[in-house]
């Protein structure tokens, strides 16, 4: 297996080189050449794994350059009870006849994003002792990818991690869970901005490849396809934990902010695993359903991106749309480049040809959007019909998910994290605290670490510069 770049840079590339690098050199994300397309005996074999062995078979497919012995030992160290609190790692609930909740939530920081994370920083610290080599982490996080990746890179050898957030804009519980790791090799920024904001001085930095280079520069962003492929695991697993057999379809609801978890779910689909719909979910940052709706893709400025009760969600650049584009204009890298190399810095849209469109409708997309009310209802009618509370950003899928799902199909709707992240709107909807892990009692109330820096690549580039000398690591 190869990896390609979707604005045209025909390089192929092993994966322990793009596990490492982020962005391509052109500014695109990287693409395998092909996806593997899994067969029916492959199903029947995998509808009988554990987690963890299923994830070491569907990552074989993709990583050909790591021994599976030395792939297997890390697959099984990151998928371990005592990390995800069961054997399970990802549970299925079914709520009612039609919807079940595939609970992704488990992990060390409460949210989806472990999951991969904690996959990551394993081949991360692997990959880097193989080299002899030390990794300069910059990403942003409108929440829950900040504190996941931090989690997952602490004590890490030869990785330090720098994170950019939107100041005020996360939740008190997400940012404290970034704001009181007080490890040497953990960096808060809050930038005066919005998430936007952060992942434009990402992408800033890591297209400019003297200084990506120079300061050994890597990402844990989902623009990173090591994420994009960890997540494709809990797919094919919550269909065999769903179903009885290959020959039943489902359909996946996904809150979708930056298109990182749903771009997944679209992979699954494309291996020819049995999915029927794939359920788009947005809150009031609707720019995804805009597009699923309308073919026109349509930014929005920092100052018309709401603030809204699902923080992770308020995101009007997804950058792993650029990925499903990609696929869906038959893998056209002259055409993609155009749309985000191009029209979208000049103008902040583009728009596709009615026949781009028609080809879009094909890929099992449908996609809805939700509101701080129905966020409420949901929250609320969720815990009255089966003593279940739900957060926010679930709550928007649940709500979508059970909209577009279809009669005989069953709704897999995604958790993506724990309500205790979200006390406030928990407090709204049911007027009652949401029960939070012991190990995190009073962490609202614990020393607190981070700068606070404008919106400005330069700035951030500087503080990486002064950082990047800390020989403690």
């Amino acid at each position: 297996m190869r990896y390609i770049s979707t604005r045209g840079d025909q390089t192929e590339r092993a994966f322990s080189e793009i596990l490492l690098e982020g962005l391509a050199p052109d500014g695109g994300l990287y693409m395998p050449t092909h996806y593997p397309v899994v067969d029916k005996a492959a199903l029947a074999k995998w509808r009988t794994l554990p987690y963890p062995e299923l994830a070491l078979e569907i990552l074989c497919l993709y990583v050909d350059d790591i021994p599976r012995d030395d792939l297997s030992a890390i697959v099984r160290r990151t998928y371990a009870p005592d990390i995800f609190g069961s054997p399970e790692i990802v549970p299925l609930q079914r709520l009612d006849t039609g919807v079940s909740l595939l609970k992704l939530s488990n992990g060390p920081t409460l949210a989806f994003k472990d999951i991969a994370m904690q996959l990551l920083g394993n081949l991360f610290e692997y990959e880097l002792q193989r080299r002899g080599e030390v990794l300069n982490i910059l990403g942003a996080t409108s929440g829950d990818t900040g504190s996941a990746a931090e989690y997952a890179m602490r004590g890490k050898q030869g990785i330090r991690v720098f994170m950019l957030s939107p100041h005020g804009r996360m939740s008190a519980f997400q940012q404290a869970q970034m704001f009181s790791l007080q490890d040497r090799n953990i960096h808060n920024i809050a930038i005066d901005g919005v998430f936007d904001d952060c992942q434009d001085i990402v992408k800033v930095m890591s297209n400019d490849l003297e200084t990506k280079r120079s300061l050994k520069i890597g990402t844990v962003n989902s623009i990173n396809w090591a994420r994009i492929l960890a997540q494709v695991v809990y797919y094919f697993w919550g269909y065999f934990q769903a179903t009885r057999d290959n020959q039943e379809r489902v359909s996946f609801a996904v809150p979708s902010g930056n298109f990182g978890n749903i771009c997944a779910a679209h992979v699954a689909r494309m291996m020819e695993l049995p999915v029927e719909h794939l359920i788009l979910a947005t809150n009031e940052n609707d720019v995804l359903h805009e597009f699923f709706s309308s073919g026109e893709y349509r930014v929005r400025k920092s100052h018309e991106t709401f603030e809204t009760s699902s923080p992770s969600m308020d995101i009007s650049k997804a950058s792993n749309f650029e990925r499903f584009i990609f696929d869906a204009l038959d893998r056209n890298a002259t055409r993609t480049r155009h749309f985000f190399a191009d029209e979208l810095p000049k103008t902040g849209r583009f728009r596709l040809t009615p026949k781009e469109y028609a080809r879009i409708r094909t890929f099992g997309f449908v996609s809805g959007k939700s509101t701080h009310a129905d966020r409420l209802a949901t929250i609320r009618d969720t815990w009255t019909r089966y003593s279940l509370m739900i957060d926010p950003h679930t709550a928007d899928g649940l709500k979508v998910g059970r909209e577009r799902s279809l009669t005989g199909v069953q709704t897999l709707a995604l958790e993506t994290a724990l309500p205790a992240k979200f006390a406030a709107t928990i407090r709204e909807a049911i007027n009652r605290d949401p029960d939070r892990p012991k190990s995190l009692a009073g962490l609202e109330d614990l020393p607190m670490r981070s700068v606070t820096m404008p919106a400005r690549a330069e700035i951030v580039k500087q503080f990486l510069i002064d950082h990047c000398n800390d020989r403690a690591l």
